[in-house]
């Protein structure tokens, strides 16, 4: 199941799954993104669970789905904290990642959660600004609640229904995150910052152009952040980036919003 706006954004992506022999089903309620394509996953497998299995590719839903799905990611986190070993000796002053539902972040962060020296930064869509509420930053803009069957932060409106996200990355655009950020988020483990669509494609020309990398959308919110939190820091200050996805799915919708798409 996929949003249909999604399946517009990520028509690469999709293409590739039906060439391996998926079948995508379309989702046309709602706001057309990930929230509405896992409540007809849901209901899909609540009416045939004798005959189906539930995926989810992140750490939202209800348990033991977000401990599932962080524990397979965390060999993002183990891998690069032994290769930062390896390489220089020691651990990073910061690990950095983009945060929608969190997969990717808790990865990163849950392999290092017990080195206090390393400071976790997560880093949310803040869509066209945070006061615009065209954005998909529950921590940094929501309140507590309950969707899928999983409490954390979540953007609602004051009866509690929940709002539409928007972020010009699909992966980020969820009105809600995996309930282990707001643990991370209220004990103070991890600082939670939102950077916009205009600074994600800051950050995504910026990666282009000096490595000669294509980044998602979704990591180039990261990769903003990044530097701009360079500048602060030493120069021999080490900070860990994680570059979840790579930009070929994106081209289309960077160049059209970079005023050099097809007329």
């Amino acid at each position: 199941y996929m949003g249909e706006e999604d399946i517009r954004r990520q028509a690469l992506n999709v293409f590739r799954m039906r060439l391996l022999g998926a079948e995508v089903r379309p989702v046309d309620s709602g706001s057309r993104t990930l929230k509405d394509a896992i409540n007809e996953a849901i209901r899909d497998w609540v009416a045939n669970v004798e005959s189906t299995h539930y995926l989810l590719g992140s750490v939202v839903g209800p348990h033991p789905y977000p401990m599932m799905v962080r524990d397979f990611q965390s060999v993002i986190g183990a891998e690069a904290r032994q290769q930062l070993l390896e390489a220089e000796g020691r651990l990073p002053d910061y690990a950095v990642a983009c945060v929608g539902g969190g997969s990717n972040a808790i990865g990163l962060f849950h392999p290092l959660y017990t080195d206090d020296s390393v400071r976790f930064i997560g880093v949310e869509a803040a869509g066209e600004g945070l006061s615009s509420g065209h954005h998909a930053a529950s921590l940094a803009a929501g309140r507590p609640g309950v969707l899928h069957g999983a409490m954390s932060y979540l953007l609602q409106d004051d009866a509690g229904q929940v709002r539409e996200a928007h972020s010009i990355s699909a992966g980020l655009d969820y009105p809600g995150v995996g309930p282990e950020h707001a643990f991370y988020k209220e004990s103070g483990r991890a600082q939670y910052v939102a950077v916009t669509d205009e600074q994600a494609l800051q950050g995504f020309t910026l990666l282009c152009e000096t490595e000669g990398i294509i980044p998602a959308l979704e990591p180039a919110h990261a990769i903003y952040h990044a530097a701009e939190l360079a500048k602060r820091l030493p120069q021999d200050a080490i900070v860990l980036v994680c570059l979840s996805g790579r930009g070929d799915k994106d081209i289309d919708i960077v160049a059209e919003a970079l005023g050099e798409g097809p007329s």
